[in-house]
Parts: C-alpha cells; sequence; structure tokens
C-alpha cells in the first residue's frame, strides 16, 4: 500500500520544490504552479513511478491528493 510520504517526493520533483508536504486534503489550490501542464506531469511521473495507468475518466474524479492516493492503492492491487 503506497503512502502519503511514498507520493510526496514524487510532487516535490514535479513541482521542483522541495518544500512540498502534502496531505490527504491537498489540491492544486494548496501547490503554487500547480496548473493543467503540471496536473499531467504528474499524473505521468506517478503512473511511471507506480507502473499504473489511470484513465482519462478517473483522472476528471479526482478532487484532492487523498482521491489519487486511494486510486493508486486500488490499482496496485488490481
Amino acid at each position: 500500500m503506497i503512502s502519503i510520504e511514498e507520493l510526496n517526493p514524487i510532487f516535490r520533483q514535479v513541482f521542483d520544490d522541495n518544500s512540498i508536504d502534502i496531505t490527504r486534503t491537498s489540491t492544486a489550490d494548496d501547490i503554487d504552479d500547480w496548473d493543467s501542464l503540471t496536473h499531467m506531469n504528474l499524473v505521468m511521473a506517478v503512473e511511471q513511478a507506480f507502473k499504473i495507468r489511470f484513465a482519462l475518466g478517473e483522472l476528471q474524479k479526482l478532487k484532492n491528493v487523498g482521491d489519487m492516493l486511494d486510486m493508486i492503492n486500488t490499482k496496485i492491487r488490481t
């Protein structure tokens, strides 16, 4: 099961900001420079790191980091 602590370094790398500390309730509003382009870079980095793939419809359902983490863990289990 993937934890916030395992996901946080990916956020730091994608946003090039070592001060980022995500929580389950973190959203794009909480992180500077989180726009549509960095969102796609983040999705690709997560997919690569955990060897999963998101469908477009799944991405549209994500409201915060907690939703992303839950979806990652669901995909890893299947």
